[in-house]
């Protein structure tokens, strides 16, 4: 690896240098699908605290960002959903956890304003509910409106199926999901993919995030793609 190419050996060297105590993380995924488990499994093992971790979850017990709140290097959520993951309630409910929550397109939208060098724009959603308490609101066409924040992290760590050298990315199917905006609100961004190649080989046609957003990439070739929810059609 020369110094200027954007690949890494493996995901500890492509976070080295990058995190910190304290920081704030965009993390991509939903769910169990697109979550950058190598790189999060790094995070961990760099022994790094007292993160706000932006996410549209928190994977489950044990795997994705369940693993940071097992370790306590987690001390703040900006999420849209938690379930499914039994420690992240046990800590919010004993007040060990700070959880700032979004509704998920809010969320999405947040974090597409901080990539894109929105400060903040008006939604209606959550106007009414306690989503909106203390934030200005206001009326625009007699429908009422909450202002949100955009969201800027410190580092990003994303997951697509395919990068060429230059750190173009292409997505696979549902795993595309929170992934671009994550990459794109982060200052510094590291992208964990399961195909590397030349650059030129990816249609720009078929870029979903272009090499711009991406500063570093580590190859996964062998990921854990985990079922979330199995279901069965019983016999008739």
């Amino acid at each position: 690896m020369t110094r200027a190419s954007k690949l890494y050996p493996d995901a500890r060297s492509a976070l080295d240098g990058l995190v910190a105590d304290g920081q704030t993380l965009a993390v991509g995924g939903f769910g169990l699908c697109g979550i950058p488990e190598a790189l999060i499994g790094a995070l961990r093992d760099s022994g790094v605290k007292g993160l706000t971790a932006i996410s549209n979850n928190a994977g489950v017990d044990g795997f994705g960002l369940g693993q940071l709140l097992e370790t306590r290097q987690i001390s703040k959520m900006i999420s849209s959903y938690v379930g499914e993951n039994k420690e992240f309630a046990r800590q919010f409910l004993a007040n060990e956890l700070e959880l700032e929550f979004n509704p998920q397109g809010t969320l999405a939208e947040r974090l597409r304003a901080g990539g894109a060098g929105i400060p903040a724009f008006f939604t209606a959603t959550g106007y009414g509910t306690v989503v909106a308490e203390g934030k200005e609101t206001r009326e625009f066409n007699g429908k009422h409106y909450v202002l949100e924040t955009a969201l800027v992290a410190d580092v990003s760590l994303v997951k697509a199926w395919k990068a060429d050298k230059a750190g173009n990315l292409v997505f696979r199917k549902t795993a595309r999901n929170f992934n671009p905006a994550c990459a794109m609100a982060g200052k510094v961004c590291v992208a964990e993919v399961e195909e590397v190649v030349e650059v030129g080989a990816i249609d720009p046609d078929h870029v979903h995030l272009p090499g711009i957003y991406v500063d570093r990439i580590v190859h996964n070739p062998t990921p854990e793609k985990r079922i979330e929810q199995r279901t069965v059609q019983g016999a008739n």
